[in-house]
């Protein structure tokens, strides 16, 4: 059988959850940080104080509203065959994104990270295939501010096959993020099905919104693209100190997300998100790596599929910041526990020191954590064809079943089989270069970018995306300031 799947709140404790999330929506309410969707709100019914941009939401537009959420739909990249489904009955593994600095792991030295490393990131993810979306984990430090989230579309036209994802970063750059990506699918037409950009809407915890969060959640709907609704609250300091207070606060701040995303646009696709953890209470910093965080990731994906919702995770994440037995448990106990709990779109590759570090190597190590955790939830199959009776009987005591058919048949399915992990004999390991998991790692990342070929994109493609690259090069950050809309 299928690894039973991990439950840390039982039905009376979710139901508890959800009615008290009604009692906070209707009673203490959200700040809602923009005037459009107060408006919109408010037409629907909710009680808007303007003064203190305090919108209450009566509970019958709660639960009509979040009804409207489509509970299925596709994720998929710049070619079409690539397509992978996002349900509560579905699970896929994305990276993780705001590395800004980059770990070199010959010298052990940390550097800036450049738009080279995120041509690599979106490489490696494209040739990795157990990795379903790229959430522009890798923030390069050598293109300015206002043209990074173009430049980077571009070198995801240009290398990647698989779905890209970024946040919402108000009007004019996720207007431009779907201007691009339209370019890339063929037309906007072509965004409704395909999805080929998840967009994360990050809510101002405790119970409030911001506006260019808010802004890009709009237009992401506009255009039919999911929104990845995830609270960053920390236990401690920004929610309450008990789990449980943390649960009730960030439910109450994504349902409060969903309402609005279906209020602005019926339909479009969201996920229920949760970046939560624990704050350390010795610094007052967020402890992504905590065990703590799992256990809010497994809670997360009950509440959300309470509501029919995909949900996503964070997981993968660690404090370390090198390649040590810290960020080996950190991240592998993350990874577990969110999947076991059902989350549906995991994002957890390739990051350290609160996914502020970047590695290349270590996308390749967490590609094959996350085979060994698919592998785990597989469970155990037994049935008559596995049980291999009549193989156990014939070969009896002090047998082997090296030269078995069934051994042939059935080890690729039944055993996981590592390519970064050694499990040779010490000698062997010796003659063959004292090799560590680094090493091995590095050489898969050296393959990988030597054999790859960029994409060939259409020539008039590949002129309207430089072009466009350039006129947003001719802004300055006044520009996407003026952009915004009234509050």
């Amino acid at each position: 059988m299928k690894l039973a799947r991990l439950q840390v709140l039982d039905e009376e404790e979710i139901q508890k959850i959800h009615e008290q999330t009604l009692e906070i929506l209707q009673k203490t309410g959200i700040r809602v940080m923009l005037k459009k969707m107060r408006s919109l709100l408010a037409d629907h019914g909710c009680q808007v104080d303007e003064a203190s941009k305090i919108v209450k939401f009566p509970p019958a537009v709660v639960e009509e509203s979040v009804k409207k959420a489509p509970s299925e739909f596709f994720v998929a990249g710049a070619d079409p065959e690539v397509r992978f489904p996002i349900s509560p009955k579905n699970r896929v593994w994305a990276g993780l994104g705001t590395a800004f600095r980059m770990l070199d792991i010959a010298s052990g030295e940390h550097r800036e990270a450049t738009h080279e490393d995120v041509r690599k990131h979106l490489v490696l993810f494209d040739h990795l295939d157990k990795i379903s979306c790229n959430q522009m984990d890798i923030w390069a430090q050598d293109i300015p501010m206002h043209t990074i989230h173009v430049e980077t579309i571009r070198t995801w036209a240009q290398n990647c096959t698989k779905s890209i994802g970024m946040g919402a970063y108000g009007v004019l750059a996720t207007t431009d993020m779907m201007e691009m990506v339209s370019m890339v699918m063929g037309g906007k037409e072509r965004l409704k099905e395909r999805h080929p950009f998840c967009g994360v809407v990050n809510t101002h915890t405790p119970l409030s919104s911001a506006q260019i969060q808010l802004e890009g959640m709009v237009i992401l709907g506009e255009h039919h693209m999911p929104a990845l609704l995830s609270p960053e609250a920390m236990a401690g300091t920004t929610a309450p100190a008990t789990l449980a207070g943390l649960l009730l606060q960030h439910n109450a701040e994504v349902v409060s997300h969903v309402v609005m995303s279906q209020v602005a646009n019926p339909g479009s696709p969201v996920l229920y998100g949760s970046v939560s953890t624990i704050a350390d209470m010795k610094t007052g910093t967020p402890a992504i790596g905590s065990v703590e965080t799992g256990l809010i990731s497994a809670a997360a994906a009950q509440l959300g599929h309470y509501y029919n919702l995909p949900v996503r995770t964070v997981a993968g994440a660690t404090e370390a910041k090198v390649l040590d037995v810290q960020s080996g448990f950190e991240r592998m106990q993350s990874m577990m526990l969110a999947a076991m709990g059902g989350a549906n779109y995991i994002t957890c590759v390739g990051t350290l020191e609160s996914t502020n570090l970047g590695a290349h190597e270590l996308a390749v190590i967490d590609h094959e954590i996350i085979g060994r955790t698919e592998r785990a939830l597989q469970g155990i199959d037994v049935n008559p064809d596995k049980l291999l009776l009549e193989d156990i009987q014939r070969i009896g005591p002090e047998g082997h079943y090296l030269d078995e058919d069934s051994t042939l048949d059935y080890f690729r399915e039944e055993h996981f089989i590592p390519t970064v992990t050694d499990r040779k004999q010490i000698d062997a390991w010796k003659s063959a270069g004292k090799k560590n998991i680094a090493d091995y790692a590095t050489e898969v990342v050296d393959r990988i970018l030597a054999e790859h070929k960029p994409r060939e994109i259409d020539p008039k493609l590949a002129k309207e995306l430089d072009a466009y690259v350039e006129r947003v090069k001719e802004r300055s950050t006044g520009d996407f300031e003026a952009a915004e809309w009234e509050d």
